[in-house]
């Protein structure tokens, strides 16, 4: 079974922001005008763009209190108004919890299925949804979206196994799977990063991340310590996925995942949300690039999505 005949839907583009000018447009100011042909008009729809913020100290701890005035936020190196703020946004949570059913991580899978419970039990809200799957040769939805505890707890139960590991198409349909949903996108990958089956490469997979807006939290398994039996690029290939959505990633030695789960616990009720209409204007590329920045304390960290893909907007015929 192919990537793309997983899912019996392709997920839309989870597009919240301005539609860019199309290139045409761009080159029709200069272009001389024809007698009896009719000049296109092109129009932009401007949505809310949502940007999800964690701040931290230098010791990783999650920085409370913070207000709008605090923070300032640029697109494209444009200035931009925030419009709306909220502090430990309370909005719906939509989650895909991927879990590595692979040989290489196979020993660990009893200990990782008990910390995802004690995870979902403490975490899911009603309001929350979560999709289960799991990946070794292929990829299986285990439970789709849902609240029910129950029905969560018996598919980690009741996962496969196989000696392969397609890490990349579980990340690329995760994400697909994710991206016409409204609220928070959060995507859970546990596995050791290694990705020896599968029709997606690294790159497709981080696209459609960044497409369907999805933050990638990565729980790196390590079932072995001596790094020449670990695939380190595999690793780091999961801590640049996370980096690069605005996730997170954690080391977990002998599938310990506790500590790892309560990390993302925390990130997710400390997120700021700070929301802004982007200013119109052209571009020759539809990804726009978001910088958040506080202005009055340079010591903290700050994690967010690097930015979106805003979709163009049609000519209009006159």
């Amino acid at each position: 079974m192919t990537v793309r005949a997983w899912y019996s839907r392709r997920g839309i583009l989870a597009v919240a922001a301005i539609g860019a000018l199309c290139a045409a447009a761009a080159g029709a100011q200069e272009a001389p005008s024809v007698p009896g042909m009719p000049t296109p008009r092109f129009h932009v729809n401007v949505h809310l763009v949502n940007v999800f913020v964690n701040v931290t100290d230098a010791n990783g701890a999650p920085v409370g209190g913070l207000t709008k005035d605090d923070f300032a936020l640029s697109e494209d190196g444009v200035p931009q108004k925030i419009t709306y703020f909220e502090r430990q946004t309370n909005m719906p949570l939509s989650m895909v919890l991927a879990i590595d059913t692979s040989g290489s991580v196979r020993k660990d899978t009893g200990i990782e299925v008990r910390a995802a419970k004690e995870f979902l039990r403490g975490m899911l809200r009603p309001v929350d949804r979560l999709d289960l799957i799991d990946f070794n040769s292929s990829v299986r939805e285990v439970v789709p979206f849902t609240s029910d505890l129950r029905h969560l707890e018996w598919g980690l139960d009741n996962l496969d196994f196989g000696p392969a590991t397609a890490l990349y198409d579980a990340i690329y349909l995760g994400a697909q799977s994710l991206g016409s949903r409204s609220g928070r996108k959060v995507l859970v990958v546990i596995s050791d990063g290694g990705n020896t089956a599968g029709d997606t490469n690294f790159p497709q997979a981080l696209d459609e991340a960044i497409r369907s807006e999805v933050m990638v939290y990565s729980l790196i398994d390590l079932p072995i310590m001596n790094d020449a039996g670990r695939d380190t690029g595999g690793e780091h290939a999961l801590i640049t996925m996370s980096q690069e959505t605005g996730g997170k990633y954690s080391y977990a030695e002998y599938g310990n995942l506790g500590p790892a789960f309560q990390q993302i616990s925390e990130d997710l009720r400390t997120q700021y949300l700070l929301g802004y209409y982007p200013v119109q204007r052209r571009t020759e590329t539809d990804f726009r690039r978001i910088q958040v920045t506080l202005k009055s304390n340079s010591t903290y960290t700050l994690r967010y999505r690097p930015g979106y893909y805003a979709k163009p907007s049609p000519p209009l015929d006159q």
